[in-house]
C-alpha cells in the first residue's frame, strides 16, 4: 500500500512538472533578444568587422565543438534562457542565412558583439547598434505577418519574453573616446537614459513582456585587470566599475517609473550582483580562477564568462524574475 502511494505521488509531481512546462510554453511563446557580445549568437560573422568569433578555440564546448559566432566556448545566455523557457536548446541569431520562416516562431536575437546604447560605439566597431536592432525587429514582425498572420504577431509581441542586454561596450571602450567631452557619471547617465528610451521604443512597437540587464562589473573582466589593474595584484578597474555602479543606480528607478507608466512588465534584471560575487568568491561557485580566461574559469577569454559561468547566473537569477512575467 506504502509502494501504491508512493508511485501515485511520483506520477503526479512528473504531471505538475510537465504542467508547469507547458503553461510557461503556453505564456511564452518566443525570446527576442537584443543586445551586445553575452547574447550574440552568430550575428557579426557576415559582417566588414573585426569583432568575430566563428574560429576555433570559440565553440570547442559547443554542441559538435563548432565555432558558430558565439563569444564564448559553448553557448550563451540568449541560449540558455531559450532552454530555461522550453523553448529550444539555442537561439538562432537573426542574421543567419539559413534560418527559415517557421524558425522564427520560437524568437530569435538581434545582438551584435561590440555594439552599444551610445550609437558611435556600433560605429566604431563597425557592428549592428541597438538601435539598427529595432528596424531588424520591424522586419521580423513583417516576416511572421506575412507567413503566420496578424493573430500570430499579436500573440508573439504580447507573450513573448523580450530580454535587452547593453553598456559594457559603451563603458570600457567608447566612454575613452569620448572621455575629453563627458566625465564620467554624465555619461553613465546618457547610457541609462539611452536604455529606458530604447525600452519605451521597444514597447511602442507592442513588446509587453519587458527585461533589461543592468550593467556588470566590467573592471573585473581579465583584460581590464591586466591594463589597469596593477602589475602585481591585478585588480579590477574601480572607476569603471563605479561607471557601471552610477548606470545601475540610474536605471533601476527610471525602469520602476516606467513600468508604472506603461501596460505590461519592465523587469530591471540585476546581473551585477552575480556576476560580482562569483568573481570575488569563484569557489563558492566551483570554480578555481576568476582573474584570467581560459578553461574552467569563470572567463573564457578576456572579456566573456565561459558557458558554464553562464549557466550559474542564469540559475541564479532566472526563477526569480520569471515569475514576474508569466
Amino acid at each position: 500500500m506504502k509502494l501504491q502511494i508512493l508511485l501515485l505521488a511520483l506520477v503526479l509531481i512528473v504531471v505538475e512538472a510537465n504542467a508547469v512546462k507547458q503553461r510557461i510554453n503556453a505564456t511564452i511563446p518566443a525570446l527576442i533578444v537584443f543586445g551586445d557580445s553575452i547574447m550574440d549568437t552568430g550575428n557579426n560573422n557576415n559582417l566588414p568587422t573585426l569583432l568575430k568569433c566563428n574560429f576555433p578555440p570559440y565553440g570547442k564546448d559547443y554542441p559538435g565543438g563548432y565555432a558558430t559566432g558565439r563569444f564564448s566556448d559553448g553557448r550563451v545566455p540568449s541560449d540558455l534562457i531559450a532552454e530555461k523557457l522550453g523553448l529550444a536548446k539555442t537561439l538562432l541569431a537573426y542574421m543567419n542565412p539559413y534560418l527559415k520562416p517557421e524558425d522564427l516562431l520560437k524568437g530569435v536575437t538581434f545582438a551584435s558583439g561590440g555594439t552599444g546604447y551610445d550609437p558611435l560605439t556600433a560605429k566604431i566597431m563597425s557592428v549592428i547598434s541597438v538601435w539598427d536592432q529595432l528596424i531588424y525587429f520591424k522586419e521580423y514582425i513583417s516576416k511572421i505577418k506575412r507567413h503566420f498572420g496578424e493573430e500570430k504577431a499579436k500573440d508573439i509581441l504580447e507573450h513573448s519574453f523580450f530580454l535587452v542586454v547593453s553598456s559594457s561596450n559603451d563603458l570600457a571602450h567608447t566612454y575613452l573616446a569620448q572621455a575629453h567631452r563627458y566625465d564620467r557619471t554624465f555619461y553613465a547617465n546618457f547610457l541609462a537614459e539611452s536604455a529606458v528610451h530604447f525600452v519605451r521604443e521597444l514597447h511602442k512597437l507592442g513588446a509587453r513582456k519587458n527585461g533589461v540587464f543592468n550593467a556588470v562589473p566590467v573592471g573585473c573582466v581579465p583584460l581590464q585587470r591586466t591594463v589597469f589593474g596593477g602589475f602585481f595584484t591585478r585588480g579590477c578597474n574601480e572607476p569603471l566599475n563605479n561607471m557601471a555602479k552610477q548606470f545601475n543606480a540610474r536605471l533601476s528607478p527610471a525602469l520602476d517609473s516606467l513600468d508604472k507608466e506603461l501596460d505590461g512588465v519592465i523587469l530591471y534584471i540585476n546581473v551585477y550582483d552575480t556576476l560580482f560575487d562569483m568573481i570575488q568568491h569563484p569557489k563558492k561557485y566551483g570554480f578555481d580562477v576568476a582573474d584570467k580566461g581560459c578553461c574552467a574559469y569563470i572567463f573564457w577569454d578576456s572579456y566573456h564568462p565561459s558557458e558554464r559561468a553562464y549557466q550559474v547566473i542564469v540559475d541564479n537569477l532566472l526563477d526569480k524574475y520569471l515569475s514576474k512575467v508569466y
